[in-house]
């Protein structure tokens, strides 16, 4: 099956990050972080999605982002949307000078694969209120897989945007990428909902995730992935296969937590108090379940 032919070759050749106990992971994909318009999928979530990594942040969380971070089908220049969301980047910024920041490319920020691409994009960006450039990711490489492997025990966990195999969105994600931008955001800026992700349909979902699941299973290790923009969480004993759903639902944000050896998949979103005082709040929708459980 080709599928598992390129997720073995990824495998072998992914970058390997050693975790403990005391290790402490947030994955999150599907930002599909725009320009701040009508087309912008990210904007209605954007106040969520800082809250949140600002919480993983001064709590010593690794944020890993899985693909599709950036809406770069849609969208040509990435520095309109750094400006859109400067306060996203900054905080993301913190996170890179502290160790502490992996990004994968997913087939809507495909480009970022490039090195000469990320090193012009994300050295640094214009501090239009400032009037200097400030430095944002300088040096950053952008993975396709990561690995994480655990210090103390056999547990790995292997990490990709789940796009791998998918003809359109992987081998042919330049026609992709054409008809989104020509042809969907059009639609989508007069009004109409126009399938950002090609993996929209139930059946596509289907299909895509039951090729996942096959593949963790045969290859006995935890896979997490992005792209379907459905959250996943497999029980110990029946499926190795997860994902952290997308920060472009309505109204939430939805990803995959790893911390004291114990995996989640939580939910932030944004909630009314006693006192009707909305707030933004961090919900625990599956788990903590131990990783050891499931080998």
């Amino acid at each position: 099956m080709f599928i598992n032919k390129k997720l073995n070759k990824l495998y072998h050749q992914s970058r390997v990050i050693m975790f403990d106990s005391s290790s402490k992971f947030i994955i999150l994909s599907d930002c599909h972080r725009g320009q701040g318009n009508h087309s912008d999928n990210f904007l209605p979530n954007q106040n969520i999605f800082y809250a949140a990594l600002d919480y993983y942040y001064h709590n010593n969380y690794t944020y890993i982002e899985i693909g599709d971070g950036d809406e770069l089908w849609e969208n040509r220049n990435i520095d309109d949307i750094i400006q859109a969301h400067t306060d996203a980047f900054q905080l993301m910024s913190k996170f890179y000078y502290s160790n502490r920041l992996y990004m994968l490319y997913g087939n809507h920020d495909m480009v970022k694969r490039n090195k000469k691409f990320c090193n012009n994009s994300f050295c640094n960006y214009y501090n239009k209120t400032d009037d200097y450039k400030v430095p944002l990711f300088p040096e950053i490489s952008v993975y396709e897989s990561l690995l994480l492997k655990n210090k103390q025990s056999s547990i790995e966990i292997f990490l990709i945007h789940g796009h791998q195999g998918d003809l359109l969105n992987d081998t042919l994600w330049l026609v992709g990428r054409w008809l989104v931008r020509y042809i969907w955001q059009p639609i989508e800026q007069i009004g109409f909902t126009a399938p950002a992700n090609g993996a929209r349909t139930y059946k596509s979902k289907n299909k895509i995730e039951e090729a996942l699941s096959q593949y963790a299973n045969s290859a006995n290790t935890i896979l997490i992935a992005g792209h379907t923009h459905r959250p996943a969480f497999s029980p110990p004993g029946e499926a190795l296969y997860f994902n952290d759903g997308s920060c472009v639902h309505p109204s939430c944000i939805t990803g995959i937590e790893i911390c004291n050896d114990e995996i989640s998949l939580i939910k932030w979103s944004v909630k009314p108090n006693n006192h009707n005082i909305l707030f933004i709040t961090k919900d625990i929708l599956e788990g903590p379940i131990n990783l050891n459980l499931y080998f």
